[in-house]
């Protein structure tokens, strides 16, 4: 396993991250599966672990909590809020009022008293900057977090935050954590350069596409794989995106093969080769996803194998943008584009 700085913190952390997502609800994963999961990765050298408050309503991170139990000091703990926990409208965004409670709670789930990684899962446009960064700031003096970052921020928000951190004294983001993958590489145009410039670490979140780069997605066969079951739009051959994922992934395949390699180790080597990127999150559900993607751990691909993929797939093109989930708030209100 190769280990990277992340971003300015010093922290130390594996380029391959465990995410816990499936864990629970989602992925249909147990208790005792979630364990051996989580053990397995940390006995193969990961050692960063994100999950967030909203994966099945806390689930995931009490699965978590209960996984690293006598480990925890082996684990680079991350977790996440801002997206909706419940019905009240106060009990979601990034205000300070809605920031202590999210965190005490998962402190509770997770079992532990501080968790070294906090991250606002999505910009809350109601909540000011320094409303946030204040809010941050004071529970890294408390000791409940040591650093902060976002999640899916636009690039131009990076740039928002890190002005007022300066502006207002307060202390700064530290991470981002953006989607990123061979099928959508639109961070590249503007938010990879941004986190380059200030020294954010970099998470890749989804870098095998939702399944997209998994191997079990080919031209022919039925798709079958446990996203298409409750996000069918996103793998319906009659959407055009979807077609052109598939073309991509069939001539992917072809890359993969000429360089030995399987579509996983193709996907995870192109994300990690990235400068800016420091880890690639994977979620597997079973074992045998964790082995299959735990392979690709040092896989270095050669600068004919990365030109040949950005001959499939340009530099900076989405091939579904409309899954990127930063889109402006204007766009998708009609209330918000009108006088």
């Amino acid at each position: 396993m190769q280990y990277r700085t992340l971003g300015r913190t010093g922290v130390q952390v594996s380029a391959l991250a465990l995410g816990a997502m499936n864990l629970g609800p989602i992925g249909g994963t147990t208790q005792e599966e979630a364990t051996a999961l989580v053990g397995a990765a940390l006995d193969a050298g990961i050692n960063l672990i994100d999950t967030a408050d909203v994966y099945g309503n806390g689930i995931s991170e009490e699965m978590v909590g209960r996984a690293i139990a006598g480990r925890r000091d082996d684990v680079v703990l991350a977790t996440k809020a801002a997206l909706p926990m419940g019905e009240d409208r106060n009990r979601r965004g990034s205000s300070r009022r809605w920031l202590l409670t999210a965190l005490e709670d998962s402190l509770r789930r997770l079992g532990t008293d501080h968790v070294d990684l906090y991250q606002i899962h999505r910009w809350d446009p109601a909540t000011s900057d320094e409303e946030t960064l204040s809010a941050l700031t004071d529970l890294r003096q408390a000791g409940k977090i040591r650093h902060f970052g976002t999640s899916t921020y636009p690039a131009h928000r990076l740039v928002e935050a890190q002005w007022a951190a300066r502006e207002h004294h307060l202390g700064r983001y530290a991470t981002e954590q953006p989607s990123y993958s061979i099928l959508q590489r639109g961070v590249e145009a503007h938010v990879l350069p941004v986190t380059q410039h200030y020294g954010l670490g970099v998470l890749v979140w989804s870098p095998l596409a939702s399944g997209w780069l998994s191997g079990a997605i080919r031209a022919g066969r039925e798709i079958t794989t446990h996203r298409s079951t409750f996000m069918p739009q996103r793998f319906d051959p009659a959407v055009p995106a979807n077609r052109a994922r598939l073309d991509a992934v069939e001539r992917l395949a072809g890359v993969a093969d000429d360089a030995g390699l399987t579509l996983i180790q193709l996907a995870l080597g192109f994300v990690t080769a990235h400068p800016a990127v420091t880890s690639a999150i994977i979620g597997p559900r079973t074992p045998e996803h964790l082995h299959s993607q735990l392979a690709a751990a040092g896989t270095v691909l050669s600068a004919d194998t990365l030109d040949a993929i950005d001959a499939i797939v340009a530099p900076g093109v989405d091939l579904a943008p409309q899954e990127k989930n930063d889109t402006p708030p204007a766009l998708l209100d009609p209330a918000l584009r009108r006088r």
